[in-house]
This record gives structure tokens, sequence and C-alpha cells, in this order.
């Protein structure tokens, strides 16, 4: 009698937990709904009004002339400059690293290494670009030249930013892969690299893909380092040295004084962000998750 009412209660307890699990889970997908649909809202007026091609593609942005341009294109080329930038320095490196720690180096190495990595992933992103600022701008400028702000600047604090996220991940994914795999490359008479190069890569690719992407998206969504290293221009840029503004330090710079459409602007700057995060988002779920798959 005694067991059964024991279980009855463990029955009961566990049901609500269940509930409360199930509860926050609502609630977190509630909060991104609402946060959405405020976004979207707040958005879509301005671009109801002036058009979505004139949005997205006018080289303009005056939200105090008269008549007022709401041209988000530089912001967009800006962003992904930067983004690009960021990962073609970040990702071999990153690649590189995790390939080091997961095939190469001995434990008492990475048991050194890894703390150092997750502190990358620790360290708030106004000192990335503080030490960008004070360091990395003035280099550029005396030894390459223009004003040093700029989008070399950005993707050299962007791709440091993003390492953590490289490595960890994409080490996660080749100690992941089966040991089999390596033992019958060795029997075949490969070395330690080519049995990398032609078996372990390729089976992590799934993983490796995904940390890339999800690295974009870090990138892509960064603030506040942006903004003190690119100098921030609504022009276009003609090289990799010269000033760029990208689409979130653009609304984090004006939000601040904006009002009324030009407000509306800012928050239709956020949806066309918000989109593009979902897309690459979206990649992530579309890459094969083990070697082999489809």
């Amino acid at each position: 009698m005694q067991k059964t009412c024991s279980n009855k209660i463990r029955e009961t307890w566990e049901k609500v937990i269940e509930k409360i699990l199930l509860l926050s889970a609502a609630a977190a997908i509630l909060v991104v709904l609402l946060i959405s649909v405020f976004i979207f809202a707040q958005g879509w007026p301005v671009i109801q009004k002036y058009g979505l091609a004139h949005f997205l593609l006018n080289m303009e942005w005056k939200p105090l002339a008269d008549p007022v341009q709401f041209g988000i294109m530089p912001m967009l080329i800006g962003s992904f400059m930067v983004t690009l930038g960021a990962l073609i320095i970040g990702v071999p490196l990153g690649l590189g690293c995790a390939v080091f720690l997961a095939e190469y180096a001995p434990k008492q190495v990475t048991r050194i290494v890894r703390p150092g990595i997750e502190l990358l992933a620790g360290i708030p992103s106004v000192v990335y670009g503080f030490w960008g600022l004070v360091v990395l701008v003035p280099l550029i400028q005396q030894h390459l030249g223009g004003r040093g702000m700029s989008v070399l600047a950005a993707s050299i604090v962007l791709a440091i930013m993003v390492l953590p996220t490289i490595i960890n991940i994409s080490e996660d994914s080749i100690r992941a892969v089966p040991k089999e795999y390596k033992e019958g490359s060795y029997a075949l008479g490969a070395t330690q690299w080519q049995t990398i190069k032609k078996v372990i890569l390729p089976a992590a690719r799934s993983g490796v893909l995904t940390a890339v992407v999800l690295g974009m998206g870090r990138a892509i969504g960064e603030t506040m380092a942006v903004i003190l290293v690119a100098g921030n221009a609504t022009v276009v840029p003609g090289s990799i040295l010269d000033m760029v503004r990208t689409l979130t330090a653009h609304i984090a710079i004006e939000m601040g004084y904006a009002a009324g459409e030009h407000s509306q602007a800012l928050f239709a700057t956020g949806m066309v962000l918000f989109i593009v995060i979902m897309i690459l988002n979206s990649l992530v779920l579309l890459i094969p998750k083990r070697a082999g798959d489809e």
C-alpha cells in the first residue's frame, strides 16, 4: 500500500515537471514571436509607403532630408563585406586549430589551449572593439593607409570573435568521426595528413559547415565591436581600407535620436536583419547531419 502511494506521488511529480518544462518552452517561443511581431509591425509601414525595392536598393540614406531617402543598400553591402572578410580570415585559422587540437596536439597542450579558446568566447564584444580601435586601427593607418577604421579592421576583429564558434564545433565534429574510418585509412597505407584530408574532414563536413554558418551568423549580428572600428560611413566602400557601416551598427547608432518614419525605417532595417539571420539558421538545418546523408 505504501509502495503504491509512493509510485503515485512520483508519477504526479513527473507530470508536474513535464508541465513546467512545457510552459518554459512555450514562454520562450512566445517571447520570440512577440518580438518578431513588434518589429514587423513597426517596420512594415515605411516599406509599404516607399516600396521594398526602394528600401533595399536605394544607395541614399538621408532620414532628415526633404524628401527623405531610406535606402539601406550601403549597409547591406557593408554587412556582407565585413562578414565575408571575417570568414576568409577566421575559417582557415579556426579549422586549422580544430584539426590540430583533435588530431595532433598532446593532451597537455589541449588542456592549455582549450580554456584559452573558451575565454575568447567570454570576452565582451566591446573589449574586442576597444582593442581594435587602440591597436589595429593605428596599425592599418600607418602601414596600409586610409583612416584605419575600415572593412579590414572590422573583418579582423570579427574573425577573432568567430574563432571560438568555429573551433569548438569543428573539433567536436572531427572527434566524432568513427575510429574505424581512420583505422581503415591507415591500414591502406595512408599517412596521417592524407587520412585527415581524405577521410576525417569529408566525414566531419556537416559539423564544419555548421560551424561556418553559425560563425557567419555571429559575425553579421555583431554590433558594438564593429561600431568602434568600422568608421560607420553610410557609403558603399570602394576597397577594404574604406569606412563602412553594417546593419546592426546602423540601428544602434541612429535609434537613440530617431522618431516617426526615421524610427520605422530602423525597425524595417531590423526586419531585413531578422530575415537574413533566419535564412542562415535555415541553412544549418539543411546541412546533412552525418557523412553520407543526402
